[in-house]
Formats: C-alpha cells, sequence, structure tokens
C-alpha cells in the first residue's frame, strides 16, 4: 500500500496549457494555429452573460465539476492535471450583433473547461451528483462531455476589457483572414486566461479564436 501510494504521490502534474500550443497567443499578432481535438466540460446558454442568471448558474456548474474530477483522478487513478481556464464559443444569428453592435441580449454561448482525454463520461456523471447533492446550480442538468476538433484556427492574445474586443476581431474578420485566403468555419473561441474577479478590466488577458478553412 505505501508503494502505491508514494507512487501515486509523485506522479507529475499534467498542465494541457502548458503543453498544447494553441494556448499560446501573443498580443497585436494574428497567428494560425491547429487545435487537436479536445474534451470539454461544457453548459449552453443565451443572453447577456454580465446580467443573465443562465451565465452565472453555468459557471456555478462548471467549476465545482472540473475540481470534483480533478479529484477524483488524483485519488482514484494517481494522475493529476491543472485545472484548465475557463473557455466560451460565441454566436448569434446576426454576427454583427456580436462582432460590432455588441447586443449582449442576442448572444448565444457555451462555456466550456478541457479536460484530460482520460476523463469518462462516469466519471462526469459521479462529479455532477456530488456536485447536485450539495444543492448547488441549475445549469447541472444541462453539462456534457464533449469533443470538439476546431482544426486550423486563426488567434490572437486580447488585452483588456471584453467590450473591447470589437476592434480586433474586425482586423481579424474582415482584414487577416481573407487576406491569407481563409474562411470562417466554426464559431467565435474565447480562452479566459485571467479570472475577471481578481485582475482589473484592462489587465484581462483572453485568447481570441476563429476556425478557419481555405477560401
Amino acid at each position: 500500500m505505501d508503494r502505491v501510494w508514494q507512487a501515486r504521490e509523485t506522479t507529475t502534474k499534467v498542465d494541457l496549457k502548458k503543453q498544447l500550443d494553441c494556448y499560446r497567443a501573443r498580443h497585436g499578432e494574428f497567428r494560425v494555429v491547429e487545435v487537436p481535438p479536445l474534451r470539454y466540460l461544457a453548459v449552453d446558454g443565451r443572453g447577456d452573460p454580465n446580467t443573465g442568471q443562465d451565465y452565472a448558474d453555468a459557471l456555478a456548474a462548471l467549476y465545482p465539476v472540473a475540481y470534483r474530477l480533478k479529484f477524483a483522478s488524483k485519488r482514484e487513478l494517481g494522475r493529476d492535471y491543472v485545472v484548465m481556464p475557463l473557455e466560451g464559443l460565441w454566436w448569434a444569428d446576426d454576427p454583427e450583433a456580436f462582432t460590432s453592435r455588441r447586443d449582449k441580449s442576442r448572444w448565444s454561448w457555451t462555456l466550456m473547461i478541457v479536460v484530460p482525454d482520460w476523463t469518462t463520461r462516469d466519471g462526469v456523471d459521479a462529479a455532477v451528483a456530488e456536485v447536485a447533492a450539495g444543492g448547488r446550480s441549475a445549469a447541472l442538468a444541462g453539462l456534457e462531455l464533449r469533443s470538439l476538433d476546431e482544426g486550423t484556427c486563426v488567434q490572437t492574445l486580447h488585452l483588456g476589457p471584453y467590450d473591447d474586443e470589437a476592434d480586433v476581431l474586425h482586423r481579424m474578420h474582415h482584414r487577416f483572414i481573407p487576406e491569407h485566403g481563409l474562411r470562417p468555419t466554426g464559431r467565435h473561441h474565447e480562452v479566459y486566461l485571467s479570472d475577471p474577479r481578481r485582475v482589473a478590466p484592462e489587465k484581462l488577458r483572453t485568447i481570441l479564436r476563429q476556425p478557419v478553412a481555405t477560401a
């Protein structure tokens, strides 16, 4: 028993954010990257993320489940890892409502957290059940384990408030992408490298990503 315990305690902690090139981006630079197929905890919703209860409920579901999965992996498998940052897919029936007018009431979204490839649906179900037993978020019923294969993407690092993204998105969609013989194919993707509860708006770091294909 002691040998098993020691082996588990010395297991290297996996940090996918450091291992995957698609989690590297520079401010002021658009870059074409290849995003491998990844597995996510995911919750869908609609409406303004600043005022909508659905968004708050989604956050209250994702984080507790993500950490229970991490603890279970370390405890039961001896495989520890760093919980990945929050991510979001964003879209609207009218694209301008997202890219230029920023009409948040019309936005649809999927909030996500990447999990290691050894994560199973049974493991997610068990973590959801644990969180639900504590009377947590109403969004737990809609939380799913999903795979996403974005492939070729254009991305950059945005520094500053989320509401200042419009100009960067305009340059990405109307300059860089067409000038490089590409066209958008999937939903706008954001990776939140900063916690807005702890970081001043002007210091927020967000990867802005757009799946693309040859035009």
